[in-house]
């Protein structure tokens, strides 16, 4: 067998950068797409000369998606063995403070890009034959709803249905259908703010909450595993961990804490 690709959205930084990486650094081709091209040369940058190419790509327009996969497979030989759909951005902070430009960008760039990725991959995929996998970012934040995050749960939580689905409906292909489930990773994410309206960034949130932020390293070696596993949801942190156990053995005592989390609402 020749040499393996794979495809990663949002690998201009974060997560696709570690992701892209760890499969660099193990002989793979790498396609690395995103809307930011000095991003993605800084990818580029970190994988053996030779082993990548760029496509500059917004993961919202379903024919660029085919053109950027075309072009991929150009470069790699012909052939594209796993589709990394991570292109993401977060959105934070009680529903009615979230403006509906920042819902609709925020659905159109978590769900609808998956849902287009999924459907430009499936002919490289079924082309590459058995091991052949699809791989989603979801989060911990598909898990269980918690307050000050409802549209980006739905996104994520979206993403998890979508990864269960497809493995079921292309599993007659060989296709793998996976998705990663982390809480906070070390990304540039974490300096964000959640929304337009608030004026502290999730990483300062995330330590007064006193939660911890786990090495984006741990979500590429994660990315690795399911590729290469059978589980179809792979949790990466502490907090995912916890959130996924109490979600299933003790989910009274979950929805009692998340409602205290809350806080009063006015």
């Amino acid at each position: 067998m020749g040499q393996k690709t794979i495809f990663i959205t949002g690998g201009a930084s974060g997560i696709g950068r570690a992701v892209a990486e760890r499969f660099g650094r193990a002989g793979w081709f790498v396609g690395i797409a995103d809307i930011n091209e000095e991003g993605m040369a800084g990818t580029a940058a970190l994988i053996p000369a030779g082993f990548s190419s760029q496509h500059k790509l917004d993961v919202r327009d379903r024919a660029a998606w085919d053109a950027a996969l075309a072009d991929c497979a150009e470069a790699s030989g012909g052939r594209i063995d796993v589709v990394f759909n991570n292109a993401g951005i977060p959105l934070g902070g009680r529903l009615v403070d979230c403006s509906a430009e920042e819902v609709e960008r925020t659905l159109d760039i978590n769900l609808k890009g998956v849902i287009f990725g999924a459907q430009a991959a499936y002919p490289w995929l079924k082309a590459a034959g058995p091991g052949a996998c699809l791989l989603n970012t979801a989060s911990a934040a598909g898990i269980y709803g918690v307050p000050g995050a409802s549209i980006y749960s739905a996104t994520k939580f979206g993403v998890r249905s979508i990864t269960e689905s497809l493995d079921a409906e292309w599993k007659d292909e060989g296709i793998r259908v996976r998705d990663l489930m982390p809480s906070f990773i070390e990304t540039p994410l974490l300096d964000h703010a959640p929304n337009r309206q608030s004026n502290e960034d999730i990483r300062g949130q995330v330590t007064s909450a006193g939660l911890e932020i786990t090495p984006v390293s741990a979500v590429a070696e994660a990315a690795w595993a399911a590729v290469h596993g059978e589980k179809v949801h792979t949790l990466v942190g502490k907090t995912a961990k916890k959130l996924a156990f109490a979600a299933r053995w003790m989910p009274g005592a979950l929805r009692k804490q998340v409602r205290i989390q809350a806080g009063p609402m006015g």
